[in-house]
């Protein structure tokens, strides 16, 4: 296995990240389907490129499409654990782009539409990415 492969897949985390992995793995891969498919309540792509042009991000199609593909289907590379840090790359810079282009003049407070939310995911999405996989993953189980 190549040094580069390898230092993708290693984990040097436990249990407990293998349970956060797993928790902000399934909220992102939810919000995601929002954004891609109008489930759980969701706009679906059309909504979701519609309001993204009201906010000043253009092309809105194309931007629905990236930020719900990178949250649906790095969410569930979380959840199952395979290839996390690319995963957890992708939802960290989404985390960023979405505390300044949309939460960032509200505040702190989810009251408000503040950043809380998004700094939490970006939190553990952080962790993630410097830690790997935890214990119980599909990373693990390929380095080994």
């Amino acid at each position: 296995m190549s040094p580069l492969i390898k230092s993708i897949l290693s984990t040097r985390a436990g249990y407990g990240l293998t349970i956060l992995r797993i928790v902000v793995g399934v909220i992102f891969a939810a919000h995601g389907s929002q954004k891609l498919f109008g489930w759980f309540g969701g706009y679906g792509l059309a909504g979701t490129a519609q309001w993204m042009e009201s906010i000043g991000l253009a092309p809105g199609t194309l931007m629905a499409l990236l930020s719900g593909g990178t949250e649906f289907f790095a969410g569930l590379a979380l959840i199952i654990g395979l290839l996390v840090r690319p995963a957890a790359l992708g939802l960290t810079i989404l985390s960023v782009v979405a505390i300044l282009s949309v939460h960032i003049h509200n505040g702190l407070f989810m009251a408000n539409n503040g950043y809380e939310f998004a700094l939490a995911l970006l939190g553990g999405s952080l962790a993630v990415l410097l830690e790997g996989a935890g214990k119980l993953s599909a990373d693990r189980a390929i380095a080994h």
